[in-house]
């Protein structure tokens, strides 16, 4: 049996972006698929023991009856999350999302529970994710006012809803103090270190936010307009959205 190791213990959209890195990269090599993908040695921030916990999010990909044929190398680094999300290969990659990373129906189930409980229309929805704490020290982050700005750009009508999701709680608060009418999510956790949550609970916590979290990101992607900045959770945004359309993204002091 051909079976893919992947060894990788970062947060949790840091993992799903190498892991699926390694998947391609034994496609382009090999020319087929692995036949197993073992990530027991990878999550350790989500769990308390080396075992597999991709099914807890993901569908099982043996399961998944999705035709990847090889024809030419597909173009996929972890490193593109600091890249134009409009010039990603989806043609080529989103058949990989879609078999090894399709969100589970626990996850589908949480995210419809969410957009129940806050009464959200995705379809009038302009979602904005700002990643802060520690992903300072990867990218410039931008100041907190550009994306109050972007936000009064794109809002049209005055029935839009707004949707902000970030786990810096000061940026939170700005845009709370601009007495904007926007929807949190408050099942995701905030902070006010520049540690990164993951770095500040527990595994256990982890595993939970996660899901919590996961959910979250589908909702965003399903949202009319998105505003982000870039990392690994904006591009996993794009990934479950399938393209960019409709998409502001905040890259080495520009909007995309």
């Amino acid at each position: 049996m051909k079976t893919l190791n992947i060894v990788y213990n970062e947060g949790f959209y840091s993992n799903c972006s190498v892991g699926l890195n390694k998947i391609i990269d034994y496609f382009n090599e090999k020319k087929e698929l692995p036949k197993n993908v073992d990530r027991s040695e990878s999550y350790s921030m989500y769990k308390k023991d080396n075992i597999d916990i991709t099914f807890d999010f993901f569908y099982d990909y043996n399961n998944i009856n999705i035709p990847i044929i090889y024809i030419n190398n597909v173009n996929y680094n972890h490193n593109y999350q600091f890249e134009n999300y409009k010039n990603l290969d989806y043609l080529n990659i989103i058949p990989f999302i879609k078999k090894y990373y399709s969100p589970n129906q626990n996850i589908i189930n949480i995210k419809n529970q969410l957009i129940n409980t806050y009464n959200i229309d995705v379809n009038n929805c302009l979602a904005l994710y700002y990643r802060g704490t520690d992903k300072i020290t990867e990218t410039t982050l931008g100041s907190y006012d550009i994306y109050y700005e972007k936000i009064k750009e794109i809002k049209k009508n005055d029935d839009t809803q707004i949707l902000i999701q970030s786990d810096d709680a000061n940026f939170i608060d700005f845009m709370k103090s601009k007495n904007l009418n926007f929807i949190i999510i408050n099942e995701n956790k905030t902070s006010y270190t520049n540690k990164g949550i993951h770095n500040e609970t527990s595994n256990y916590d982890n595993y939970l936010d996660a899901k919590y979290f996961l959910a979250t990101l589908l909702i965003i992607a399903e949202s009319k307009n998105i505003i982000c900045s870039s990392g690994n959770c904006s591009i996993w945004i794009m990934f479950f959205r399938e393209n960019a359309n409709n998409v502001y993204q905040y890259l080495n002091d520009n909007w995309l």
